[in-house]
């Protein structure tokens, strides 16, 4: 099976650094690495904070000339530089903007930032430091074996951990509780073995993430102050103090789109960086995230291809419904549509090759109309138009379909077109006109076909060159230059 994109733009190829987010299979430490306390002080090995790992990896990363967050396109001069800022500032971050603008992924790449390999005392509950234990196991275990502790090395994937926030999370879930299993083993109330660790301080020594903030219930955001400040935490009456070394990191929607709930004052207060992201400001940079995002059917004996001029059809749309009166801005229009739009819109493609037995599938305008399926769930219509989504969703398609035929076709190349398609009389395209009705229509059109190789490109597949000859016939109808009569899978384009 061949799977090509023309819309590929070779500058944002996906990373293959797969250290960037977290791994499900952890992989095998190398050999030779310390085992015991004593051979890990006799390395020379010296334990350094997290903020400080994060910042040396960082500026190695800068230096090398590496991306700093890899797979994630349209932000080099806007949220990385402010994303690297903090890094090197060693400060806790909280990522704001609307739905599908990548902001999970820019905190899961934030992994591969850390050391590859992490000493801890064997069996510890917090990923103690062996030469600083801070879990009343690790420090009974440290003291009792002195340099003969053993040890264990984290890798990165390990350390860390990621929560959403839910209205019925607890303080237990983040923070930790008397667990009633060591309380009735015969341990008093007073000990501090009894307690068991919430997620925050289990990603000690890492970076703990919470998605979708103001979602957590007020009272238990209060949970999370020393955290971010003293770098503690306290868990009901016991006077104990953790010392804990953790990176935290939130994401949120700006607080005008949701009603769910809010960030307290004080909490937003200990952020040290305030982040804002954003949608990709221009067609070609969505063009690039569809690229790199899409996932393409591979079915045997099938070529599939997404012409560019059909991805950026999808970006297009996505882009004018982002400025819609329409369409609500609150809730904004992720870039999951644009993806799931094209995945759609490649779908029906290779449905109709597997049912017209061909052995190539490219993306046309006529796909267009399977979009509606995977378009409604994902653009809240203003309360003033509701009942008119369908219509608001056609209407915003004409006008990318349009708008890309500008840019791809001159005006003045377009008369001698309507002309020979008038002579030549109806023009049918559409599902189910097939590839060769489409090279018998080519071969006594010589104007339409110059044009649509025009739009295709050079080496343009059958299946490309059908492409463009519909965006041609669908641009000059929405031009008011052609007719257009639809009937079942079939399309008729013919002169005013």
């Amino acid at each position: 099976m061949v799977r090509r994109y023309v819309a590929n733009v070779s500058a944002h190829e996906p990373s293959t650094d797969t250290t960037t987010v977290p791994e499900l299979r952890v992989p095998t430490p190398p050999a030779g690495l310390p085992t015991t306390l004593g051979a890990l002080v006799s390395s020379g090995w010296v334990s350094r904070p997290v903020s400080e790992e994060l910042r040396s990896n960082a500026i190695a990363r800068l230096r090398s000339g590496e991306p700093l967050v890899p797979g994630v396109i349209g932000y080099d001069d806007t949220v990385l530089p402010q994303l690297t800022n903090a890094l090197l500032a060693g400060h806790d971050l909280i990522l704001l903007g609307e739905r599908g603008q990548a902001k999970t992924r820019i905190i899961r790449a934030l992994v591969g930032l850390l050391d590859e390999w992490l000493p801890v005392v064997t069996g510890s509950e917090l990923a103690d430091d062996p030469t600083a234990p801070v879990s009343p196991g690790a420090v009974a275990a440290v003291a009792e074996g002195g340099d003969d502790t053993p040890i264990e090395w984290l890798h990165r994937s390990q350390r860390y951990a990621e929560k959403l926030a839910t209205p019925d999370t607890s303080i237990a879930d983040l923070i930790g509780e008397v667990d009633p299993i060591k309380v009735a083993e015969g341990r008093h109330l007073d000990d501090e073995g009894t307690i068991h660790f919430g997620l925050v301080p289990r990603a000690n020594r890492g970076i703990f993430a919470m998605n979708e903030l103001p979602d957590l219930s007020e009272r238990i955001q209060v949970g999370l102050l020393n955290v971010l400040e003293e770098r503690d935490v306290q868990i009901r009456g016991y006077r104990i103090r953790l010392p804990l070394d953790v990176m935290l990191v939130a994401s949120a929607n700006p607080e005008d789109y949701t009603n769910r709930g809010r960030l307290i004052t004080p909490l937003k207060d200990r952020f040290g960086a305030q982040i804002r992201t954003h949608y990709p400001l221009e067609v070609a940079t969505e063009v690039a995230i569809l690229d790199q995002e899409v996932t393409v059917p591979d079915i045997d004996g099938v070529s599939v291809t997404v012409p560019r001029s059909m991805a950026e059809v999808v970006a297009t749309f996505s882009h004018l419904a982002r400025q819609s009166s329409q369409v609500s801005q609150r809730s904004g229009v992720s870039v999951r549509l644009t993806v799931t739009n094209a995945e759609t819109m490649t779908a029906n493609a290779v449905r109709r090759a597997l049912r017209l037995g061909e052995v190539e599938a490219a993306a046309r305008v006529c796909d267009l109309d399977a979009l509606p399926a995977s378009t409604m769930g994902k653009l809240e219509i203003e309360s003033l138009e509701e009942g008119r989504e369908a219509q608001i969703v056609g209407q915003l398609m004409h006008h990318a379909v349009l708008t890309v035929f500008r840019d791809l076709v001159s005006p003045g190349d377009l008369g001698r077109v309507v002309d020979e398609i008038e002579q030549h009389g109806a023009v049918e395209v559409g599902d189910d006109v097939t590839l060769a009705e489409f090279t018998e229509l080519l071969s006594g059109t010589p104007e339409l076909t110059k044009i649509a190789a025009g739009v295709a490109g050079d080496a343009a597949t059958a299946a490309e060159l059908a492409s463009a000859v519909e965006l041609v016939l669908e641009g000059l109808h929405l031009s008011k230059r052609l007719n257009k009569d639809a009937l079942g899978g079939a399309t008729t384009y013919s002169g005013r």
